[in-house]
């Protein structure tokens, strides 16, 4: 199911990776330093919205949006407990749309089940959630064009478009196609091609449906072994050149000057040893994905002033870098930060963070720690990034509160010990951000067979979103 694109799909395998849920490269245990916390934030939200990923949720086996009545139900017990609003996944990983497209193909149907007979779905599920006064979301995976479990979606469909499937870097320094590793069909975000189909994609939805915002998903590489194709080579020597004057650039040993030697953590292939040039590396693609989030809220901006525009991002900003994202202010200097240490940051790494283009950020606090006072490694420190509390105060620190914080639990697929747990991780969240909580995802709280408790978690709901 698709629950693993967020958590067992990304932070739990390694930090960053694909697929055992255990954290693989550094410390569990962020070093005892405690910088001066920030406390400008704005006034705590009480937003909460729910994500509705469409693989689990329509196509599941134990989904049950594909039914109309069933999608009036689930609505109708989410507004109940207290949910406000609804985070609507309209494209998925395979590349292909839940709403007829001019610019991709439509999934209709998957695993047997289908979407309801004559049904925009988007369109539904957008017209049941204004009859129940919600706020409507619209959320695309961004830098990903096919399933590569299943072998289908864009780059398995259109040869041309294949081309721009991400080349990584296999543990012998091999570069290969990122299907051919078995994991999704990520592309190039570098390529423009790739660029101008999602940013087409983003218009056409803000044009098409009245909603209150787009998200951007999975807005990234797909990981630090990413992406090592000839058209990255010619652009990151352009990029030397540009900014470093660098004219000996075009005669590097790639990508050997970047990565020498690779090794595995887990099921992740990562650097073994670094070349020259792997901190200009790490800074040019934070630039690449920097200036698309820069095109994309202009996109949506130039379309419908009115949509609000986010992202969501994984908490954990100090392993962030390896998908190429820096989600700070471009007011935090990474590089510079003499209270909390990352080795990765390059001078002028800061120029490349984006939250100020955002209009709220959604972060994925998937953690069953919830205050760093829970265990004693954690008790002395202010930032941690794997508890709740101390990856909140880490966010707002590195963002400098630009933006509504929209923190995030996972209800299904990691290990709660109870109901309760839940419900007091839900108040910790609201009490302490300025936008609310995503609920990650309606299907955990519906289908006890796709979470860790086995029970339906709408009471878990009910008391954490007590006012």
């Amino acid at each position: 199911m698709m629950m693993n694109r967020l958590f067992c799909g990304f932070l739990v395998a390694g930090l960053i990776g694909f697929a055992a849920c255990s954290k693989s490269s550094g410390p569990d245990v962020d070093p005892p330093v405690t910088p001066p916390i920030d406390t400008t934030s704005n006034k705590p939200g009480r937003n909460v919205v729910a994500w509705v990923d469409a693989r689990s949720n329509v196509f599941g086996t134990y989904g049950r949006l594909n039914d109309t009545t069933q999608i009036k139900a689930v609505l109708d017990s989410l507004k109940e407990v207290g949910v406000t609003g609804l985070v609507i996944d309209v494209k998925g990983s395979s590349g292909f749309t839940m709403y007829p497209s001019n610019i991709a193909k439509q999934l209709t149907s998957l695993d047997g089940k289908s979407l309801p007979e004559g049904v925009d779905y988007v369109s539904y599920m957008i017209q049941e959630s204004r009859k129940r006064n919600f706020k409507v979301y619209a959320s695309i995976v961004t830098m990903v064009e096919g399933d590569g479990g299943r072998r289908f979606g864009t780059v398995f469909d259109d040869p041309n478009f294949a081309q721009y499937e991400s080349v990584v870097c296999d543990v012998n320094g091999n570069r290969v196609k990122v299907s051919e590793t078995g994991r999704n069909a990520f592309v190039n975000p570098a390529q423009p091609a790739v660029q101008e189909r999602a940013l087409n994609i983003i218009k056409e939805i803000v044009q098409k449906y009245e909603i209150d915002g787009l998200v951007l998903d999975y807005c990234r590489y797909t990981d630090i072994d990413a992406d090592f194709s000839d058209y990255s080579k010619s652009q990151f020597i352009d990029f030397l050149k540009a900014k470093y004057n660098d004219n000996a650039a075009a005669t590097m040993n790639f990508p050997k000057d970047i990565v020498n030697t690779w090794t595995m953590s887990g099921d992740r292939v990562i650097p073994n040893s670094t070349g020259k040039y792997y901190g200009k590396w790490l800074l040019y693609r934070a630039s690449v994905i920097h200036d698309f989030v820069e095109k994309a809220r202009a996109a949506v901006k130039a379309t419908k002033p009115s949509v609000k525009f986010g992202v969501y991002v994984g908490a954990w900003y100090t392993t962030y870098y390896s998908v190429g994202v820096n989600w700070a202010s471009n007011e935090y200097d990474p590089f510079n930060d003499q209270a909390v240490r990352f080795d990765w940051a390059y001078p002028g790494y800061k120029e490349t963070g984006y939250a100020e283009e955002l209009e709220f950020l959604m972060t994925g606090n998937y953690f069953t720690q919830i205050r760093l006072s829970e265990n004693p490694a954690t008790a002395n420190l202010t930032y941690h990034w794997w508890s709740i509390e101390g990856s909140l105060n880490g966010i707002k620190y590195v963002t400098k509160n630009k933006m509504p914080l929209y923190g995030s639990i996972d209800l299904g697929n990691v290990d709660w010990p109870s109901q309760q747990r839940i419900s007091e991780a839900m108040k910790y969240i609201l009490n302490n951000t300025s936008g609310g909580i995503m609920l990650f995802d309606v299907v955990h709280v519906y289908a006890p067979q796709y979470n860790r408790l086995k029970q339906p978690l709408w009471n878990a709901l009910r008391e954490g979103l007590k006012q």
